[in-house]
């Protein structure tokens, strides 16, 4: 079995041996990060890590405690008239962390790439692109990349957090909060539905009968989120990424307020009702719409298709 880093305490965390900045999110509050930790093994040898930290949200739900009550200090940066502006720092608090810290390790060079800040290309991917480009590099990527998804699909991690599960071996799913919620800020709410089939690898594997898999991730989804948060009818965003990050098909469902996700923007999101409506007006044999349309979509500079595809561009009539 390969080495693997795993956190318990915090003293673990003084282990990383940061090595460079992969990227930041002044918006978002976010900084990535690679280093290392020890592999643990009674060897001086070391595991790849990627470290990302996020800001957590404010307490929203004490907002006058915020400012009279939980502010340990303060240093004020300049008045004018009416306006003052200041840095502030906070109480500590069991109840109200900080920051949320996501740790990947040991970290692939794919990780690396997708964590790097990278410029964007608008690619334009035809049915031939995605046959002839496409489709190999997804076939080609190990079954071990997504070992992780398939240890939540088969109930080996992460069981207690599944909010649903569909046993259906080709239209089946499971449903659960999203490794990037820190399961406390509501408007950040956000959870997953993976699709159990290793067959279904993206978007451009829907056929017209995945119709009823989708509308059961829907409503499972308002279900959910209903009984559990008091989330009503219209709280709640679902998209699918294409490209996705990984190769088994999934959906994301966020709180409708959630803002800053690079995710849900145009020329990487689209709406789980659209993908549905699609595929209903689609024939009921033959190639679905997703197998027969031009999809265009923004593809990172780290991105494993990225050459091959700014390469074809060429190829495709505008």
């Amino acid at each position: 079995m390969a080495p693997s880093f795993q956190l318990q305490h915090t003293e673990d965390l003084r282990l990383f041996h940061f090595d460079r900045v992969l990227s930041e999110d002044t918006a978002a509050r976010t900084l990535v990060v690679l280093g290392s930790f020890p592999a643990g093994d009674d060897t001086d040898a070391r595991l790849p890590a990627i470290v990302r930290v996020e800001k957590t949200a404010l307490p929203a739900a004490a907002p006058a405690a915020l400012v009279s009550g939980m502010v340990r200090d303060v240093q004020v940066i300049e008045h004018n008239d009416i306006y003052t502006w200041l840095l502030a720092w906070l109480q500590p608090s069991q109840e109200r962390p900080d920051v949320k810290i996501n740790i990947i390790c040991p970290a692939t060079d794919v990780h690396i790439r997708k964590y790097s800040a990278q410029k964007i290309l608008m690619v334009h991917e035809t049915p031939a692109l995605y046959e002839a480009i496409v489709m190999p590099y997804i076939a080609a990527f190990p079954r071990s990349r997504t070992q992780w998804v398939t240890d939540i699909i088969e109930g080996r991690a992460e069981a207690a957090q599944v909010l649903h599960r569909d046993a259906h071996p080709d239209y089946g799913y499971v449903l659960l909060p999203d490794m990037k919620w820190d399961r406390t800020t509501l408007a950040a709410l956000y959870l997953v539905a993976i699709a159990a089939s290793p067959a279904v690898r993206s978007l451009r594997c829907l056929r017209k009968a995945h119709v009823g898999m989708l509308q059961s991730i829907r409503a499972e989804a308002v279900r959910a989120v209903r009984e559990r948060w008091g989330l009503g009818a219209g709280a709640l965003r679902m998209y699918v990424h294409y490209q996705p990050s990984y190769y088994q098909f999934h959906v994301h469902i966020v709180h409708a307020e959630y803002q800053g996700l690079l995710g849900m923007s145009v020329g990487q999101a689209h709406l789980l009702d659209d993908i549905i409506s699609l595929l209903e007006l689609g024939p009921d044999d033959g190639p679905s719409v997703f197998q027969r349309m031009t999809l265009t979509y923004g593809l990172g500079e780290q991105h494993g298709l990225f050459e091959p595809l700014r390469a074809a561009q060429s190829q495709v009539d505008l």
